[in-house]
């Protein structure tokens, strides 16, 4: 999957054959499948265990919803990619999975070679989108743009970001994924998800998704 070592993967969901068939399917593809779960509880202490770089999660689980794996394991290490493969494209499912830090969302209609694909990117830190989900989620940020924002948003002596940081954030605003602000700037694809880790920090931001809110509050979309 890379040009040094192999994509680390967990596999989440209750359904035992296709959790197996989805595992086979990345194992064959060149990932490490360093586990797998199928219910909630079990996914939150075997992933914690297993530290994957991207986790593949269904939303419906037992024990413990999927957005509740998401939120805890993402909240607990900012790193982890998370893309949900589940069988709703309800509005709300997506919204809740993007707002409980999931980098992307397909469906299990997929074939797998979208699914191959989307795990690459969503470990690339791109989000990942079924047709027809990516326009219905940039609409969501910009419906809480609108909203009142903290009220230290704007304190004196909020975190300043350099220029090349601004710059960066503006890109992910626009919806542009880390590989195309890369090309842009002609800047590496490692540096771009640098300065974006560096713009969360500073930021006391979790995810993609306040930083795309943040961004937006400020404008920073349409410029």
């Amino acid at each position: 999957m890379s040009e040094e070592t192999a994509l680390r993967v967990m596999v989440v969901d209750d359904h035992p054959m296709w959790r197996d068939a989805v595992a086979r399917d990345l194992a064959e593809a060149g990932c490490e499948v360093v586990a797998t779960a199928g219910d909630g509880l079990q996914a939150v202490r075997r992933a914690r265990a297993a530290a994957p770089d991207v986790l593949v999660l269904d939303l419906n689980l037992p024990g413990l919803p999927g957005v509740q794996v998401c939120r805890q394991l993402v909240g607990a290490d900012p790193s982890l990619r998370v893309l949900v493969l589940s069988a709703s494209g309800e509005h709300a499912d997506v919204l809740e999975a993007v707002k409980s830090g999931a980098t992307g969302y397909l469906l299990k209609s997929a074939s797998t070679e979208e699914l191959l694909d989307a795990v690459r990117r969503t470990a690339a830190g791109d989000p990942v989108f079924t047709p027809g989900l990516a326009g219905l989620v940039l609409g969501e940020y910009r419906r809480l743009a609108t909203e009142p924002a903290p009220a230290t948003a704007d304190e004196p002596g909020a975190p300043q970001l350099t220029d090349r940081e601004t710059e960066v954030l503006r890109l992910v605003a626009k919806g542009l994924s880390y590989k195309q602000i890369a090309e842009r700037l002609v800047i590496s694809h490692r540096t771009v998800q640098n300065h974006v880790q560096n713009t969360l920090g500073k930021l006391q931001l979790h995810n993609r998704v306040e930083l795309v809110r943040y961004a937006i509050e400020r404008g920073l979309d349409g410029v």
